[in-house]
Protein backbone atom coordinates (compact mmCIF):
# COMPACT_ATOMS: atom_id res chain seq x y z
CA UNK A 1 0.00 0.00 0.00
CA UNK A 2 1.64 3.19 -0.77
CA UNK A 3 2.19 6.23 1.41
CA UNK A 4 -0.72 8.32 0.20
CA UNK A 5 -3.17 4.92 0.45
CA UNK A 6 -2.18 5.16 4.04
CA UNK A 7 -2.50 8.76 4.40
CA UNK A 8 -6.43 8.28 3.43
CA UNK A 9 -6.70 5.13 5.08
CA UNK A 10 -5.69 6.69 8.60
CA UNK A 11 -7.41 9.79 7.58
CA UNK A 12 -10.40 8.17 7.00
CA UNK A 13 -10.87 6.43 10.35
CA UNK A 14 -10.08 9.63 12.48
CA UNK A 15 -13.14 11.18 10.32
CA UNK A 16 -15.64 8.83 11.78
CA UNK A 17 -17.70 9.32 14.84
CA UNK A 18 -14.93 8.41 17.52
CA UNK A 19 -17.02 6.16 19.59
CA UNK A 20 -15.57 4.57 22.79
CA UNK A 21 -12.88 2.52 21.34
CA UNK A 22 -10.76 4.93 19.34
CA UNK A 23 -8.15 5.78 21.85
CA UNK A 24 -7.76 2.04 21.87
CA UNK A 25 -6.96 2.15 18.03
CA UNK A 26 -4.24 4.94 18.71
CA UNK A 27 -1.42 2.79 18.81
CA UNK A 28 -1.89 1.28 15.10
CA UNK A 29 -3.17 4.83 13.23
CA UNK A 30 0.35 6.09 14.76
CA UNK A 31 2.39 3.40 13.30
CA UNK A 32 0.62 3.13 9.81
CA UNK A 33 1.64 6.75 9.42
CA UNK A 34 5.29 5.42 9.69
CA UNK A 35 4.76 4.61 5.94
CA UNK A 36 3.51 7.80 4.87
CA UNK A 37 4.77 10.61 3.52
CA UNK A 38 6.50 13.06 5.81
CA UNK A 39 4.20 16.50 5.71
CA UNK A 40 0.60 14.51 5.80
CA UNK A 41 1.91 12.17 8.11
CA UNK A 42 2.73 15.61 10.80
CA UNK A 43 -0.40 16.30 9.69
CA UNK A 44 -2.01 13.28 11.20
CA UNK A 45 0.23 12.87 13.66
CA UNK A 46 -0.63 16.11 15.47
CA UNK A 47 -4.36 15.65 14.93
CA UNK A 48 -3.70 11.76 16.84
CA UNK A 49 -1.78 13.69 19.63
CA UNK A 50 -4.23 16.24 19.87
CA UNK A 51 -7.47 13.61 20.02
CA UNK A 52 -5.41 11.56 22.48
CA UNK A 53 -5.59 14.37 24.87
CA UNK A 54 -8.87 14.54 25.23
CA UNK A 55 -11.18 12.04 26.91
CA UNK A 56 -13.84 9.88 24.90
CA UNK A 57 -16.83 11.83 25.95
CA UNK A 58 -14.74 14.97 25.03
CA UNK A 59 -13.65 13.88 21.46
CA UNK A 60 -17.22 13.15 20.59
CA UNK A 61 -18.37 16.01 21.31
CA UNK A 62 -16.21 17.82 19.94
CA UNK A 63 -16.84 15.86 16.67
CA UNK A 64 -20.52 16.61 16.79
CA UNK A 65 -19.87 19.83 17.25
CA UNK A 66 -17.72 20.57 14.38
CA UNK A 67 -19.24 18.30 11.37
CA UNK A 68 -22.89 19.96 10.43
CA UNK A 69 -24.37 21.68 7.69
CA UNK A 70 -25.40 24.55 9.11
CA UNK A 71 -21.55 25.73 9.64
CA UNK A 72 -20.57 24.23 6.07
CA UNK A 73 -18.98 21.74 7.77
CA UNK A 74 -20.29 18.68 5.95
CA UNK A 75 -18.37 15.40 5.53
CA UNK A 76 -20.74 14.19 2.89
CA UNK A 77 -19.61 14.78 -0.58
CA UNK A 78 -22.53 15.17 -2.36
CA UNK A 79 -23.84 18.03 -0.45
CA UNK A 80 -21.31 19.81 -1.31
CA UNK A 81 -21.87 19.76 -5.01
CA UNK A 82 -26.00 19.26 -4.93
CA UNK A 83 -26.96 20.34 -1.64
CA UNK A 84 -30.39 18.99 -0.07
CA UNK A 85 -32.05 18.41 -3.94
CA UNK A 86 -33.64 15.12 -6.03
CA UNK A 87 -30.16 15.82 -8.05
CA UNK A 88 -28.70 14.19 -4.99
CA UNK A 89 -30.17 10.87 -4.93
CA UNK A 90 -28.83 10.33 -8.21
CA UNK A 91 -25.59 10.76 -7.39
CA UNK A 92 -25.53 8.96 -4.67
CA UNK A 93 -26.55 6.08 -6.70
CA UNK A 94 -24.15 6.74 -9.13
CA UNK A 95 -21.62 6.57 -6.40
CA UNK A 96 -22.56 3.16 -5.50
CA UNK A 97 -22.22 2.31 -8.89
CA UNK A 98 -18.25 3.60 -9.63
CA UNK A 99 -17.20 1.25 -5.96
CA UNK A 100 -19.50 -2.01 -8.33
CA UNK A 101 -17.59 -1.03 -11.11
CA UNK A 102 -14.04 -1.46 -9.18
CA UNK A 103 -15.08 -4.88 -7.41
CA UNK A 104 -16.46 -2.71 -4.19
CA UNK A 105 -20.16 -3.21 -3.06
CA UNK A 106 -21.79 -0.14 -0.61
CA UNK A 107 -22.84 -2.46 2.38
CA UNK A 108 -22.44 0.26 5.07
CA UNK A 109 -24.79 1.87 7.68
CA UNK A 110 -23.62 5.36 5.88
CA UNK A 111 -24.30 7.01 3.06
CA UNK A 112 -22.37 6.04 -0.26
CA UNK A 113 -21.11 9.64 -0.21
CA UNK A 114 -19.95 9.95 3.33
CA UNK A 115 -15.40 10.71 3.56
CA UNK A 116 -14.85 8.02 5.70
CA UNK A 117 -15.87 5.82 3.15
CA UNK A 118 -14.76 7.68 -0.15
CA UNK A 119 -11.25 7.71 1.63
CA UNK A 120 -11.44 3.87 2.52
CA UNK A 121 -12.49 3.22 -1.80
CA UNK A 122 -9.48 5.88 -2.60
CA UNK A 123 -6.94 3.86 -1.14
CA UNK A 124 -7.71 0.51 -1.80
CA UNK A 125 -8.43 2.07 -5.30
CA UNK A 126 -5.85 4.49 -5.75
CA UNK A 127 -6.13 5.59 -8.78
CA UNK A 128 -9.86 5.53 -9.64
CA UNK A 129 -9.89 6.83 -5.79
CA UNK A 130 -7.83 10.32 -6.57
CA UNK A 131 -10.21 10.94 -9.31
CA UNK A 132 -13.19 10.32 -7.75
CA UNK A 133 -12.16 12.85 -4.88
CA UNK A 134 -10.50 14.90 -7.43
CA UNK A 135 -14.59 15.43 -8.76
CA UNK A 136 -15.09 16.41 -5.45
CA UNK A 137 -12.00 18.36 -4.64
CA UNK A 138 -13.68 21.81 -4.38
CA UNK A 139 -15.78 20.24 -1.44
CA UNK A 140 -13.16 18.85 0.11
CA UNK A 141 -11.09 22.39 0.08
CA UNK A 142 -14.25 24.65 1.20
CA UNK A 143 -14.43 21.65 3.96
CA UNK A 144 -10.67 22.23 4.94
CA UNK A 145 -10.99 26.36 4.73
CA UNK A 146 -14.41 25.75 6.65
CA UNK A 147 -12.47 23.64 9.44
CA UNK A 148 -9.41 26.10 9.41
CA UNK A 149 -11.40 29.41 9.75
CA UNK A 150 -13.18 27.71 12.74
CA UNK A 151 -9.75 26.68 14.22
CA UNK A 152 -10.35 22.80 14.10
CA UNK A 153 -8.04 20.42 14.81
CA UNK A 154 -9.49 18.47 11.89
CA UNK A 155 -8.46 20.79 9.60
CA UNK A 156 -5.18 19.15 9.42
CA UNK A 157 -6.71 16.02 8.72
CA UNK A 158 -8.62 17.49 5.44
CA UNK A 159 -5.16 19.52 4.90
CA UNK A 160 -3.27 16.00 4.83
CA UNK A 161 -5.90 14.50 2.54
CA UNK A 162 -5.48 17.63 0.11
CA UNK A 163 -1.87 16.66 -0.17
CA UNK A 164 -2.67 13.17 -1.31
CA UNK A 165 -4.51 14.69 -4.92
CA UNK A 166 -2.46 17.03 -7.85
CA UNK A 167 -1.86 20.33 -7.74
CA UNK A 168 -1.56 22.77 -4.44
CA UNK A 169 -4.73 23.70 -2.58
CA UNK A 170 -6.64 26.52 -3.03
CA UNK A 171 -5.95 29.59 -0.59
CA UNK A 172 -9.50 31.18 -0.73
CA UNK A 173 -13.26 30.23 -0.65
CA UNK A 174 -13.37 31.62 -4.38
CA UNK A 175 -10.47 29.71 -5.36
CA UNK A 176 -12.18 26.69 -4.11
CA UNK A 177 -15.70 27.09 -5.68
CA UNK A 178 -13.50 28.09 -9.11
CA UNK A 179 -12.89 24.12 -8.73
CA UNK A 180 -16.23 22.94 -9.76
CA UNK A 181 -16.71 25.23 -12.69
CA UNK A 182 -13.87 22.63 -14.06
CA UNK A 183 -16.19 19.34 -13.89
CA UNK A 184 -15.31 15.77 -13.23
CA UNK A 185 -11.69 15.15 -14.76
CA UNK A 186 -13.20 11.76 -16.45
CA UNK A 187 -16.76 9.42 -16.15
CA UNK A 188 -15.57 6.58 -14.08
CA UNK A 189 -18.68 4.51 -14.22
CA UNK A 190 -17.43 1.64 -16.76
CA UNK A 191 -14.23 1.31 -16.05
CA UNK A 192 -14.01 -1.68 -13.18
CA UNK A 193 -11.72 -3.73 -16.17
CA UNK A 194 -9.19 -1.30 -15.21
CA UNK A 195 -8.85 -3.11 -11.60
CA UNK A 196 -8.96 -6.78 -10.10
CA UNK A 197 -11.55 -7.15 -7.83
CA UNK A 198 -11.08 -6.80 -4.24
CA UNK A 199 -11.94 -10.58 -3.59
CA UNK A 200 -12.99 -12.06 -0.72
CA UNK A 201 -10.29 -12.43 2.42
CA UNK A 202 -8.06 -9.78 0.64
CA UNK A 203 -6.99 -7.28 3.53
CA UNK A 204 -4.87 -4.21 2.59
CA UNK A 205 -1.40 -4.96 3.93
CA UNK A 206 -1.60 -2.42 6.93
CA UNK A 207 -3.03 -3.61 10.48
CA UNK A 208 -5.84 -0.61 11.19
CA UNK A 209 -9.08 -0.45 12.26
CA UNK A 210 -11.41 -0.35 9.37
CA UNK A 211 -13.22 2.86 8.44
CA UNK A 212 -17.03 2.39 7.01
CA UNK A 213 -16.70 1.43 3.36
CA UNK A 214 -17.34 -0.46 0.54
CA UNK A 215 -17.02 -3.83 1.36
CA UNK A 216 -15.86 -6.75 -1.11
CA UNK A 217 -18.57 -7.06 -4.10
CA UNK A 218 -19.93 -11.10 -4.57
CA UNK A 219 -18.78 -12.57 -7.65
CA UNK A 220 -21.52 -12.85 -10.39
CA UNK A 221 -22.60 -16.25 -11.53
CA UNK A 222 -21.54 -16.69 -15.36
CA UNK A 223 -24.01 -19.03 -17.57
Amino acid sequence: MSGDALVRLVAGCVLQYPGDHFHDELPRLRAALAGAPAGPAALLGGFLDHAGSLGPIELCADYTGTFDTRNRRCLYLTWWTDGDTRRRGLSLVRLKRIYRDFGLEFAGDELPDFLPAALEFAALREEAGTELLQEHRAGLELLRLALAEGGSPYAAVLEAVCTTLPGPSPATRAEAKALARSGPPQELVGAGTALEPFGPGLEPPVDLPRPTAPAPAPERQTA
